[in-house]
């Protein structure tokens, strides 16, 4: 990539689990000093950065969300455990013997979720999956007011996760929170790529909240800008591992970005998707359709504000989503970062759907 890994492994590190994306943002906005871009920040805390083009030029919205999957502290037990909730869908098979980071976004205390062990565990319990109900997280207290003392009800937390460059040729990342700083990361390299150059574009550069609960900050951001058309920058689960069948892989590591022809909550637009995809074939970057129906993203939100907006979602094929530890490929990740710029580069070609209105 254009600042290689670092940048990816910068932001993924970062504490940033929905509602408390604001260390995450201040990463961004450090990032994109300097550049042309007129940077704001909305009262959600949505970060914008727009590259302003011609009067009357198509208006696009790039967008790719901060936040993470994550905890919320929901009581504090006399001996010193927390009680937590989950934010966003994490499997609670995953959970158990994991290390967590606990605080709000200005500290930071390191705990461990634990459960009852197994050897006080009867035979049939042993079969079980525990619940989230079934867990707490260890700090390290001897007690409620020892543990008040570095933690409050309300607290967030997040995996701590180490990121690591691993696996063939060091092509692979694994890591917390890919989802979906990876697509943070490109939306940064795709904009210090634009910024000099004059596409015939309007384009904002949007870093939005809350996406894991509720997609709410995409929804403002997009009813503020009034885009014509939103680029999604994202992470997709995809099932590429044994004992799945072919028509389930919803994707492969490795063969560049996804295309999205329909999810959970949004049909894209297949002018813009085929347009993507002829793109990709021109210009040697891989590129693949989704073959699943499943998931969903800040387009839903996107695509049904103002007077409609035409969309297209490009992931990076992501194993163990929402997971402590999720791996991608960064050749994915730049064959995302050069397809968006081949298709902003190219608005004049014939053919092109950014250059029609509908």
């Amino acid at each position: 990539m254009l600042n290689g890994v670092q940048l990816i492994e910068k932001l993924c590190l970062a504490f940033g689990p929905t509602g408390c994306e604001e260390p995450v943002a201040n990463i961004i906005r450090e990032e994109l000093a300097g550049t042309r871009a007129e940077i704001s920040t909305d009262r959600m805390g949505n970060v914008v950065a727009h590259l302003p083009g011609p009067a009357g030029a198509p208006r696009v919205m790039l967008s790719a969300h901060m936040d993470e999957v994550g905890f919320m502290i929901t009581d504090i037990e006399d001996k010193g455990f927390l009680r937590f909730s989950r934010l966003g869908g994490i499997d609670p098979r995953v959970l158990a013997g994991r290390l967590v980071n606990i605080g709000d976004g200005e500290k930071t205390v390191p705990g461990i979720i634990a459960a009852l062990g197994i050897h006080f565990m009867n035979r049939e319990d042993r079969k079980k999956v525990p619940d989230v109900d079934d867990l707490f997280i260890d700090i390290g207290a001897d007690g409620k007011e020892a543990a008040e003392k570095l933690v409050a009800i309300g607290d967030f937390g997040t995996f701590d996760t180490p990121f690591a460059v691993f696996g063939q040729n060091d092509g692979w990342v694994k890591g917390k929170a890919l989802d979906d700083r990876a697509g943070c990361a490109v939306l940064i390299e795709v904009l210090r790529a634009l910024e000099k150059s004059t596409p015939c574009l309007d384009l904002y550069f949007c870093f939005t909240v809350r996406e894991e609960i509720g997609l709410s900050g995409a929804s403002v951001t997009a009813h503020r800008i009034a885009p014509d058309f939103s680029f999604v920058i994202e992470t997709t689960a995809i099932a590429d591992v044994p004992g799945v069948s072919d028509a389930r892989r919803v994707a492969d590591v490795g063969q560049g970005g996804v295309l999205s022809l329909m999810d959970n909550g949004t049909i894209y637009d297949r002018a813009l998707v085929d347009f993507a995809l002829a793109t990709g074939a021109e210009n040697g970057i891989p590129v693949q359709v989704k073959r699943y129906v499943s998931g969903g993203n800040d387009a839903k939100h996107i695509q049904r504000s103002g007077a409609g907006v035409r969309c297209m979602a490009l992931s990076a094929p992501t194993r163990y989503l929402h997971a402590p530890v999720s791996v991608a490929s960064l050749t994915d990740i730049v064959a995302i970062r050069d397809l968006l710029i081949a298709m902003l580069t190219e608005q004049n070609k014939e053919g092109n759907p950014l250059c029609t209105q509908r």
